[in-house]
């Protein structure tokens, strides 16, 4: 429940704190005093949306503070709007966003206001009342419902999909087989075109390489002198002096050792001088096969880049083939997937048959419940003639929800014929209908505090005390702060408030107070007879008040 609110420079009202009890609490005031101000106050709190027009004329910013309980533990929530646009929602200190704040404290209030019943006019709103009512048997089923019925959609647009690609389906395979074969008809080697790359440039340079190969190998053997002669003259020379020196002797080494390295090169430049053939034919299958490379990686080299793949690389022509091929076993099998999807979807209709059925079977047997408690507090409402009907028609296909749509049918007078809400209910009659909704929902939810604004907006006489007495009846298990303009309404209350503006020096002040016994005889003798206030008006008042006991 709401037990404090203090609001600041929020609207018309400058610095307003006021104390909430349990059971009925009644707010009264004259016209533009701010009552319906306090109840948008307590709304922006608990998580509605904002601007800076509700900030006081002349503040930086407007704050809400509620004190409270919920679930048996004290909660404070702030609010702060500031022109600048800024917005700082807190929970039990701690900052939250906004939705954050809004799923908090559905749990903790409902607000009504004097537009609710608008809701109750939408028959899409019906069948929700009526799964409420019963919920703990229907929200199971309502959730398998939910979830075959997402398996059917998904399931349906496949199958739609790969018939309405049926058409093509020749076609495109046709072409995927023509780019498969191409591509492993080529027998594709990862780095291949390098490696042609280099002998193609071999090829082409075989002359040049022959002519400078047997030149060097001539230079080293053949020459007069010889390279490897001189080589040798010159290691015998020093071998015959290095027994005077040491170091002279390490030289004739390293000569000894050169003459053996020179032999080696010589015979390997032989080896490459012998090996370098040079063929035109094997030149031009090397330059068509590279082209033939190439060709395929601008055709398909560039399509995948998955793993990194360079653009225009073997390993993405071959990554390509490799998701045709896959392609390719997809169209090949629409006919069997086509198969398979039929039956699956068959299988889920199936299941989703059963459970809407045995949905729409708890719905029956909850609405036949419910229309009697409607009934009931419809009389309760001083509606003794009133009929009730709930009606059910299938829908022609599924919906996330089943396949019933619901529609609430009355009569509120005898002889009338029974009606949609929405064609039948003057404002007076709809808030009396609403409330009789309220007191049902509200023995089954767990809200503490239910809010409600001039919801008596067209009702008067007997009907302004039954729904007095109704909302005092809610109240035995339910905190409710109500607004109301309405002498009946007001002497129902556990605890009254007033609220009062004055203007003084220029400066609007708003403020509300608790009434005690007599204050609030007094208030509801104001409404009863405006500023002239008689014996008369205080005693009809203090019966209202008797009465409502």
């Amino acid at each position: 429940m709401i037990s404090y609110i203090n609001i600041k420079n929020f609207a018309i009202i400058e610095n307003c704190a006021v104390e909430f009890e349990k059971g009925l609490n009644i707010i009264t005031g004259e016209t533009g005093s701010g009552k319906s101000i306090v109840i948008e106050a307590i709304s922006l709190a608990l998580g509605a949306r904002a601007d800076g027009s509700f900030i006081r004329t002349g503040a930086d910013k407007a704050t809400v503070e509620i004190a409270g309980e919920l679930d048996g533990e004290e909660i404070v929530i702030a609010r702060e709007v500031s022109s600048s646009g800024k917005n700082l929602c807190k929970l039990n200190g701690s900052v939250v966003t906004l939705a954050e704040l809004g799923t908090y404290c559905r749990r903790l209030a409902d607000i009504h206001g004097q537009y609710d019943h608008q809701s109750l006019l939408n028959p899409d709103y019906h069948v929700h009342l009526i799964d409420l009512y019963h919920a703990d048997e229907i929200s199971p089923v309502l959730e398998t419902v939910g979830k075959l019925y997402d398996g059917y959609v998904k399931t349906n647009a496949s199958l739609k999909r790969l018939m309405q690609n049926a058409a093509d389906a020749d076609k495109k395979r046709d072409f995927m087989k023509f780019q498969l074969e191409e591509i492993r008809a080529a027998k594709l080697t990862p780095g291949e075109d390098a490696e042609l790359s280099e002998r193609i440039t071999l090829l082409q340079n075989s002359e040049k390489l022959h002519r400078i190969l047997s030149g060097a190998y001539e230079t080293i053997y053949d020459g007069e002198p010889s390279a490897i002669d001189m080589l040798e003259n010159i290691s015998r020379d020093i071998e015959a002096i290095g027994s005077y020196k040491a170091s002279i002797s390490d030289l004739s080494e390293r000569i000894s050792s050169l003459c053996y390295e020179l032999d080696d090169i010589a015979h390997e430049i032989r080896s490459e001088r012998d090996d370098m053939v040079f063929s035109q034919e094997e030149l031009d299958e090397c330059i068509e096969r590279y082209d033939l490379i190439q060709n395929l990686k601008r055709k398909y080299g560039n399509e995948f880049l998955d793993g990194g793949i360079t653009p225009g690389s073997i390993e993405a022509v071959l990554n390509f083939a490799e998701t045709i091929e896959t392609e390719l076993k997809d169209v090949e099998n629409s006919d069997h997937l086509r198969s398979e999807l039929e039956n699956q979807l068959e299988m889920i209709t199936a299941q989703l048959n059963l459970a809407t059925e045995r949905l729409s079977k708890l719905r029956h047997d909850s609405a036949a419940e419910l229309k009697k408690r409607i009934i009931e507090q419809l009389k309760d409402l001083n509606f003794n003639n009133s009929e009730l009907e709930i009606e059910f028609k299938a829908l022609p296909d599924f919906t996330e929800n089943g396949k019933d749509a619901v529609l609430f049918m009355i009569s509120t007078n005898a002889g009338e014929p029974l009606k949609p809400l929405n064609k039948i209910a003057s404002g007076g009659e709809m808030s009396r209908i609403m409330l009789a909704f309220k007191k049902i929902i509200a023995d089954y939810d767990e809200i503490p505090t239910l809010i409600f604004d001039e919801i008596d907006t067209g009702i008067s006489g007997i009907a302004a005390s039954v729904v007095g007495k109704k909302l005092k009846e809610i109240a035995e298990n339910h905190q409710i702060i109500c607004i109301t303009h309405l002498p009946q309404i007001a002497a129902c209350g556990h605890t009254n408030y007033r609220i009062d503006k004055a203007t003084k020096g220029g400066v609007t002040k708003t403020t509300i107070t608790k009434l005690d016994a007599d204050e609030k005889v007094n208030e509801i003798a104001r409404i009863l007879g405006g500023t002239n206030i008689t014996e008369t008006t205080l005693k009809s008042a203090e019966e209202l008040v008797s009465a409502s006991k």
